[in-house]
């Protein structure tokens, strides 16, 4: 019995040293971090076979502490909290029992406080990587990603933009006008092609800190934001902390059994997938349940825990560590890639006080960086709430602007209809923006058209007239206006069909494009007209102080016509729009106030003059963007 116990022991203790031998690390995230941050805490995820079986991690690097050595409920992960504060950049060496693994601390380019990021100032270019344009190095097929094609004869199909070729067109976006882009994601979407679909817009991330190779890599989006900031564009990343994609390692082998929200699958399956997507409660799509005050706790937990669909599960914010994890991958990018903003999906379908937090963090670290928040309900009360600082909300979120959907439904439904006296046309938006002060800050309220997610603004039509109200309106309010590529040429198209019909190629982008609307030459004379009247006004817009801090006054249409002023010390800019189809006089006494005995003005649009002592009639849907000195002499 003595030498079958010995005999066993020695046994276990060679099986141990073997095991031990065995450790291997996959990976770590973050990659590699920084020093001298606000906050010295980092977290690394340690992704490896058994890894939570090592006795011990140390390190000896000058200034590092070890904090915590967390193991969670799968054996494939590990975390470690160190303590930062007393570092110096350089390669520490971590300890995983006797497994060695170099990890690099870099210093900071600059502090966080000289981070600046998108405001009033800018006009945002929203464009989707794999619709806009093909670099010269393109590889059409990387090897080691799941199965996929690019057909660019499919509209839910890859169709093989890149980074590269935005980057060969930075000198588009310096002609049009725009101050800055925004590109919907491009970390790596590592999923299969499903039948006719695809993750081509970047919404279902595998890896947190991967550029999609489809896309190029880390490199090539550092250098696009480099050159973008050489040619004054600012650059802002598209992010989502709602849901992953259904191939990240996570969703197969959850670090935790509540990292992911899947109360429905915990209960059907017993922890176990058997199946892509296997029971999994679906959202309701519907956001008002998050602040309704009345809202029952079913409604509640189906917006917030539910999936938007079966490949992308839904994360679990309240998870501390997930957070973390979450919060530390927005900083790395900031610091890694150097953008200047970021722009949040889903806002309001993740945990509200878990985002708060990230967003103060981001606020403390970056005082004078931004983030927008999707916020998609039409009433401009719920959106106010979800604004930094808001007193309608119980929660301050932090988060220093949000998506004015309400002003894309409104001018939507006004496009269909003639501005009478009371709630028709324009009218909408007047009685829109009437609940301005709602908003703790009007000034970083992003409005626009039409994006990826809804209806081109043209529909199928080339309403031109139409369309030049909606940007003439949009340029000159105050808010932070976005435009979505393609509408400087009068791109259309609707989602009758599918998501992908609205966003098509932009013509030019690609090889064997015989219709090139990135040069003057290749536009039709209907995209070059519209492209040089949108790009007159933008290039106005740039550093107008009126426009970037002067008072907003409105007058309720009259005879047709809304008039919307914005003065800055004797500086007015006059917007007019005659939202009838029908000729329209404007009653010039109606706006002395704005006007006083201003003789003349001049229309941005045209470079026409107009005389402001006698009324003026107006063409059917013609909008007139006036700028002058106000004369106070009369």
């Amino acid at each position: 019995m003595k030498r079958f116990v010995l005999f066993s022991c020695l046994l276990l203790s060679v099986l141990s040293m073997s095991a031990a031998k065995k450790i291997v690390i996959d990976r770590i995230e973050p990659t590699d971090w920084y020093v001298g941050m606000k906050n010295p805490s980092l977290q690394l995820m340690v992704y490896g076979k058994n890894i939570a079986s090592v006795k011990e991690v140390t390190t000896d690097y000058a200034g590092v502490r070890i904090d915590s050595v967390v193991r969670l409920d799968s054996p494939n992960y590990l975390l470690l909290y160190l303590n930062l504060k007393d570092a110096q950049p350089g390669t520490m060496t971590l300890k995983f029992d006797k497994v060695k693994m170099e990890y690099k601390l870099k210093a900071r380019e600059m502090s966080g406080d000289k981070r600046k990021g998108f405001d009033i100032s800018d006009v945002l270019y929203l464009l989707m990587p794999d619709r806009f344009a093909q670099g010269q190095h393109h590889n059409p097929q990387v090897k080691g990603m799941r199965q996929y094609r690019e057909d660019r004869t499919m509209p839910s199909l890859r169709h093989g933009g890149d980074l590269e070729g935005i980057r060969e067109h930075l000198d588009y976006f310096k002609e049009l006008g725009v101050t800055a882009l925004w590109l919907t994601p491009v970390l790596e979407n590592d999923s299969p092609d499903q039948g006719e679909w695809s993750t081509y817009h970047g919404y279902a991330t595998t890896n947190y800190y991967r550029v999609d190779p489809r896309f190029g890599t880390n490199e090539d989006y550092r250098r696009l934001v480099d050159e973008a900031h050489q040619k004054g564009l600012k650059v802002v990343m598209d992010m989502i902390f709602n849901h992953s994609g259904f191939e990240h390692p996570w969703t197969l082998d959850m670090p935790t059994k509540d990292w992911l929200n899947l109360p429905q699958w915990m209960e059907e399956t017993n922890g176990t997938f058997d199946s892509r997507g296997t029971s999994f409660l679906q959202t309701s799509y519907k956001l008002t349940p998050v602040l309704d005050p009345y809202a029952s706790e079913v409604d509640k937990r189906e917006t917030v825990e539910g999936w938007f669909v079966s490949t992308m599960p839904d994360l679990n914010q309240k998870n501390k560590h997930l957070m973390r994890y979450l919060i530390q991958n927005s900083i790395w990018w900031i610091e890694t890639i150097g953008i200047d903003g970021i722009r949040m999906d889903t806002y309001p379908y993740a945990y509200r006080e878990p985002m708060a937090q990230w967003m103060k963090e981001l606020d403390e670290e970056y005082p004078n960086f931004n983030t927008v928040g999707e916020t998609w309900v039409t009433e401009p009360a719920y959106t106010a709430a979800w604004q930094k600082d808001s007193k309608l909300s119980d929660i301050n979120t932090y988060l220093k602007t949000v998506m004015d959907f309400s002003f894309q439904e409104k001018l939507d439904s006004a496009k269909h209809e003639q501005t009478d006296n009371w709630w028709r046309g324009m009218n909408r938006l007047y009685n829109s923006f009437c609940y301005d002060y709602l908003y703790p800050n009007p000034s970083s309220v992003m409005a626009f058209l039409d994006n990826h997610d809804t209806d081109r603004f043209l529909g199928d039509g080339c309403d031109s007239l139409m369309l030049k109200q909606g940007l003439a309106l949009l340029l000159t309010v105050q808010r932070i206006p976005q435009l979505y590529y393609g509408t400087e040429i009068m791109m259309n198209g609707t989602k009758t069909k599918s998501d992908g019909y609205v966003r098509k190629d932009f013509p030019g982008g690609f090889p064997g494009d015989t219709h090139n609307a990135f040069t003057r030459e290749g536009r039709t004379q209907a995209e070059d007209a519209m492209f040089r009247w949108l790009s007159r006004l933008l290039h106005w817009r740039q550093g107008n102080e009126t426009i970037i801090r002067g008072r907003q006054i409105q007058f309720i249409p009259y005879n047709g016509i809304y008039v919307i002023a914005r003065c800055w010390h004797n500086n007015v800019v006059l917007t007019v729009l005659n939202g009838t189809t029908q000729p329209a006089v404007l009653k010039v006494d109606r706006y002395v106030e704005v006007i006083g005995g201003t003789k003349r003005a001049k229309d941005v649009l045209t470079g026409r003059y107009f005389d402001l002592s006698s009324d003026l009639t107006l063409k059917p849907r013609q909008s007139l963007v006036l700028d002058y000195q106000q004369d106070l002499t009369d």
